[in-house]
């Protein structure tokens, strides 16, 4: 089994590519969450959504988010009736929304609401959030703190960042099937995902870090140059005071990773670091990275489950 931590549209990307040399029953996604919200009745899980609609095949790879081909009329109605919704939510992706929101409400956990959904979905991948408490990353800006949703969606990450925190302040605890699917894994895999906002909050949660230090890890940087391949990565790094690049990435990650791969293109020299394509601008490309990744899991002695 291979574990993905994940979010954010990096790493599903390459797991696009993954499905076509891995069963999905032998893949675990491990799924930042900080970044969920409740919004006129629904819970949104963007992160679990995506992957969930991936492994589902009806994901919009066009976005890389939301469900393909779907309608709005939803939405365009609560707009017109003055309703604050400043996420576009479409028709199927906000039934979602809705089916977990009744679960959590009548006491499911998240993971059990995920797993819930996922089987109605036809996902045989194993997607885990990564905690079942709720956690969210605020933003500081200079007009007060800010939902990561508010400031990119809402803003559109157009206001200066002053400092990046979670609430509560307390790292919440990873869940049991969390920390199994790590230890249980072959190799884990920190996915091309944004550093701040997708990967940290996992890495906070109690337990993660040291049940990575288990198993052989390997990270994708992001970057390339200081500049992050999509998403506002680069200015949350500065908001944390980490060095925007594979290098700040690297450090931010720190001893657990055991291989880190940098593009090839990026000018940053992180020691003992693997070149890689790491551009996926479509599926081939997707393919050809999660090809070259299971032959550094097998040069690291990693059987891997085809």
């Amino acid at each position: 089994m291979i574990t993905f931590l994940s979010g954010g549209t990096g790493t599903p990307k390459l797991l696009l590519g993954m499905r076509d040399l891995l069963s999905d029953a032998m893949t675990t996604v491990v799924v930042n969450t900080a970044e969920d919200i409740w919004m006129n009745g629904g819970h949104i899980s963007p992160d679990v959504d995506t992957v969930l609609y991936l492994f589902a095949g009806t994901l919009n790879t066009a976005t890389w988010w939301g469900v393909a081909g779907d309608t709005f009329s939803t939405h365009e109605a609560l707009i017109r009736l003055g309703t604050d919704e400043y996420i576009a939510i479409g028709d199927r992706d906000r039934a979602i929304h809705l089916a977990r929101a009744r679960l959590l409400e009548s006491g499911s956990s998240l993971t059990a609401a995920t797993s819930a959904i996922a089987a109605r979905l036809g996902v045989r991948a194993q997607v885990l959030p990564m905690t079942d408490e709720a956690v969210a990353t605020m933003v500081t800006t200079p007009d007060g703190p800010l939902h990561f949703q508010e400031y990119w969606v809402r803003q559109k990450g157009s206001v200066p960042l002053l400092g990046v925190s979670w609430t509560p302040i307390e790292p919440p605890p990873a869940t049991p099937e969390v920390l199994a699917a790590i230890r249980g894994a072959d190799a884990v895999i920190i996915g091309p995902s944004n550093p701040v906002t997708s990967i940290l909050p996992i890495l906070r949660c109690r337990g993660v870090r040291e049940a990575l230090a288990e198993r052989p890890v390997i990270a994708i940087s992001p970057f390339i140059g200081d500049a992050p391949v999509s998403g506002p990565a680069g200015a949350l790094m500065r908001a944390i005071g980490a060095e925007p690049g594979s290098l700040g990435t690297a450090a931010l990650y720190g001893e657990t990773v055991r291989l880190f791969v940098q593009d090839i293109r990026d000018p940053a020299q992180v020691p003992g670091s693997v070149r890689l394509d790491t551009i996926m601008k479509g599926r081939e490309e997707s393919r050809a990275l999660a090809h070259a990744l299971l032959g550094l899991m097998r040069d690291l002695g990693c059987a891997i489950p085809i």
